[in-house]
This record gives C-alpha cells, sequence and structure tokens, in this order.
C-alpha cells in the first residue's frame, strides 16, 4: 500500500460472514436433525397430538437456536474478526492500524510490545497459523481464514519479515510453534504397520525401535473381538512421538549416507577383473 506494509488477514468480508453464517445454520440443523426425524415419524405412526406437539417444540427451538447462534456468529465476526494490519508509514513505522470489520483503530509504535507468529503443527503437517499481536492494553489474535493466502505463508518467512519491518523502531517478533500431541487412544494412534511404513524398518523391528526412544504403547482388546476372542489384544504407538522418532531415523540414515559417500572409495585399477 501506499501508506505501508499491509498484512491482509481476511481478503473477502462476504465470504468471511458467509463461513460464519453456514457454519451456524449447519451445525445445529445437523445436531437437531436426528431428533426432529424421530419425532416427526412417532408423530406420523401415532397421530397423537401429544407427539404433534412435541415436534412442533422441538422444531421451534430448533430454529430459535439457529437464528441466536448465526447473529452471535455474525456479532463476533464483525465486532472482534480482524481484516487486515498495516504498518505506517513505509521505511520505519510509527504506528500500526488495526482494522476489523466495522472500524479501524490505529496504534502507536510505543504502545506495541511484542509481536508472535504462532504456527499449530499436527504430525509435521501445518493445521494453521495466526499473528499475535501484545500490545499495551490487549492482545490481539489475527487468525487468517482457510483460503486467506497468509495462511499459506511460510512461518519464518513471515517472522523475519515481521522482524525486517520492526526492528529498527526495537519490537520484538517471536515465532513459535504449538505441536498437537492429544491424539485419542486408541482410535487415532497408529498400528505397526503404519508405523513401520513412517519409519521404513520391518513390522518386527516396530517394538524394539519404540523402547529405545520411548515411544509410548497402548495394548487394548479391539471392540470386534472382544465377544469372540476376549484374549486377542492390538498394540498401537503414540503417532506425535513415533513422527519425532522417524525424523530422528530419517537424519541418522542422511548422515550415515553422507559418511559413506565421504569414505575413500575402491580405486578404479584395483575393482576385481569380472572376466
Amino acid at each position: 500500500m501506499t501508506a505501508g506494509w499491509r498484512l491482509l488477514v481476511v481478503p473477502s468480508r462476504t465470504r468471511e460472514l458467509a463461513v460464519a453464517l453456514g457454519s451456524s445454520i449447519m451445525v445445529p440443523s445437523a445436531i437437531a436433525a436426528p431428533l426432529l426425524l424421530v419425532a416427526l415419524v412417532v408423530a406420523v405412526i401415532s397421530g397423537s397430538a401429544f407427539m404433534w406437539g412435541a415436534f412442533w417444540v422441538l422444531l421451534v427451538l430448533t430454529v430459535v437456536t439457529v437464528v441466536l447462534l448465526a447473529a452471535a456468529m455474525v456479532f463476533v465476526t464483525l465486532s472482534t474478526r480482524v481484516r487486515w494490519v498495516e504498518l505506517q508509514p513505509l521505511g520505519t513505522p510509527a504506528q500500526v492500524v488495526i482494522a476489523r470489520f466495522l472500524r479501524s483503530s490505529p496504534l502507536a509504535m510505543a504502545d506495541l510490545r511484542r509481536v508472535v507468529v504462532i504456527e499449530r503443527l499436527s504430525l509435521g503437517q501445518r493445521q494453521s497459523i495466526k499473528v499475535v499481536l501484545h500490545t499495551r492494553g490487549e492482545t490481539v489474535e489475527c487468525e487468517p481464514g482457510m483460503s486467506a493466502p497468509l495462511s499459506r505463508v511460510d512461518a519464518q518467512t513471515l517472522t523475519d519479515w515481521l522482524t525486517e519491518q520492526l526492528g529498527p523502531v526495537q519490537v520484538v517478533v517471536e515465532r513459535r510453534t504449538e505441536v498437537r500431541r492429544d491424539f485419542v487412544r486408541p482410535d487415532e494412534w497408529w498400528t505397526p504397520s503404519r508405523t513401520a511404513e513412517l519409519w521404513q524398518v520391518p513390522v518386527d523391528k516396530v517394538a524394539g525401535i519404540a523402547a529405545q526412544h520411548g515411544v509410548e504403547a497402548y495394548g487394548y482388546t479391539p471392540r470386534a473381538q472382544a465377544l469372540y476372542s476376549p484374549g486377542t489384544s492390538a498394540i498401537v504407538y503414540d503417532p506425535g512421538r513415533a513422527y519425532e522418532v522417524a525424523e530422528e531415523l530419517r537424519a541418522a540414515r542422511a548422515r550415515a549416507a553422507n559418511r559413506r559417500a565421504a569414505a575413500p572409495g575402491r580405486a578404479e585399477n584395483d575393482a576385481p577383473d569380472p572376466h
């Protein structure tokens, strides 16, 4: 921008409002639909005035809930969602302008204490990224939507750029990584075969590697076998630590390959005669 650098968080207000409205309508409707369907079937079969009354009460409650939730989501989006942050002017910024959907508020650079770039990861894959502005009086979270270009920017590149812009005015910029570790056990934990595929080792080596590297294992009886084979158990492994071990094994293999490549090879004249 001619006035300064702009960090665009929400490219389209219409799209963001549509997402807020869609989620506020679809979620309660999906929850209430099975109950409404059951109540309707019972009312039609029984022909009871009481059941028809109960059905209409449930329907009215669902509609009211959807309307209230939609209004609340729109209000929260309009009042708190950050659209963009602008550093003004170019070169050495003297103020930060925080624009929300309905208003913009300038902030003196002296009131900006710290900026943190937070990247959330799950098994090495980014789940989300956001920029948090810590000011003298509040904390402003700028989290882009899934379609925003900012959501695809490399976290380190963004941190370096913010450091370059804010360094001259003595604002500290930090990068923080939050790794998901709360995988549901055993549903989201990994089987030995999947763990072996990730580690690129035979399945019979998984238990030993897991014990050596401190990967938590969990033994349980699958529901499908609990009735007919109660003694049958399955072992699954913690995905978070398993992924870290995969990175460690990959790095160890790379180091070993580099050592082999650096070692002196057999001279050509020392090679055995194929004939």
